[in-house]
């Protein structure tokens, strides 16, 4: 009985990381450069309501999509991974209940992504364990 993993098994987390890279890459540089069309329906009160308070801000819209392209490139260019899959946790955890709450058309994405998300964070678990201890000393 063979102990190598499959082709598949192997290639596995390259791509899921490549493929969540190439998308928080393209996402990022959409909120500096608007390339992506809106979506032409229009959200709901409570959604069109967080969303203008994080454009009012004048600081989120530009922090989620400098953070996303950060972790994008990180992805992609496989270089401190667990800082990436950190970073994007917070806005993972906020888009899920956005979509769970707010506004239900994006739900299936934002399950993708979280999928995506937790699926790395399992394969670089090694490198989580340390900060998960329950206790540790300087």
């Amino acid at each position: 009985m063979s102990t190598t993993p499959s082709a598949t098994a192997r290639y596995l987390p390259m791509i899921a990381r490549l493929l969540a890279g190439l998308a928080y890459t393209t996402f990022g540089l959409n909120a500096f450069l608007n390339f992506i069309p809106q979506p032409k329906t229009e959200l709901p009160a409570a959604a069109t309501a967080f969303v203008g308070a994080l454009v009012q801000s004048g600081y989120m819209m530009p922090l989620i999509g400098g953070t996303q392209l950060l972790a994008g490139v990180l992805l992609l260019t496989n270089r401190f991974v667990p800082l990436a899959l950190a970073l994007l946790a917070p806005f993972l955890v906020n888009s899920l209940a956005f979509h769970l709450c707010l506004e239900r058309s994006g739900l299936g994405m934002a399950a993708v992504f979280v999928a995506l998300e937790l699926y790395l964070a399992w394969v670089y678990r090694a490198a989580f364990r340390p900060m998960l201890a329950a206790r540790v000393t300087p």
